[in-house]
């Protein structure tokens, strides 16, 4: 059980610990692997994104900002997504990298020659044998309770620095345009 009220400086200690671990895994990603998939994403192709969970969720405001960009995003699983062709790009997500669902993404992705751009924690996993560009995040797996690594709970360390890393490249594309933010808010969700 937890108790219904948390001290301040408990709050704050954990604060501190959830940045320190993102500021030290964040210094261990190699920062050319990112620039390959920012890379990858700027080619004017279109763009399909696929994970599970959290990172699922992660990858989703990643398709909504590459479309505030005014590149083509569809997220695997909706309803609309059409299918993936040769030249296509497909952005995975996957801590372990043996996420059923998308390994199966990425499988078929290679099959029709599309692009598979991945983010996972383990470079021996099947979803990085399938990667084009991957960026390997040192992070601990969702099922390793007893890491070392990271202190946090299930995954949480590797969700925050996906999350951050593709901002980090959203901006980054963003910064190699003319458009000024008021242009991309056109593109922004209406009907919400």
């Amino acid at each position: 059980m937890f108790t219904a009220h948390t001290r301040g400086d408990e709050l704050r200690l954990n604060l501190a610990l959830v940045t320190d671990e993102i500021s030290g895994t964040m210094a261990e990603v190699d920062g050319q692997k990112v620039a390959g998939v920012a890379s990858q994403l700027g080619r004017g192709r279109r763009v399909f994104v696929a994970g599970a969970g959290r990172s699922g969720l992660v990858l989703r405001m990643t398709a909504m900002r590459l479309m505030h960009l005014g590149m083509t995003v569809h997220v695997a699983g909706d309803t609309t997504t059409p299918s993936i062709n040769s030249g296509d790009l497909l952005l995975v997500a996957s801590g372990s990298g043996t996420t059923p669902g998308v390994v199966k993404s990425a499988e078929t992705a290679q099959k029709v020659g599309a692009h598979v751009a991945a983010f996972t924690t383990n470079p021996d996993s099947p979803l990085a044998g399938f990667a084009d560009s991957l960026v390997i995040i040192p992070a601990a797996q969702k099922s390793d309770h007893g890491s070392t690594i990271s202190r946090q709970y299930s995954g949480s360390l590797f969700e925050q620095v996906l999350f951050l890393l593709t901002e980090a490249i959203f901006q980054s594309l963003w910064d190699n345009t003319d458009e000024p933010a008021e242009q991309l808010w056109l593109r922004h969700a209406n009907l919400e």
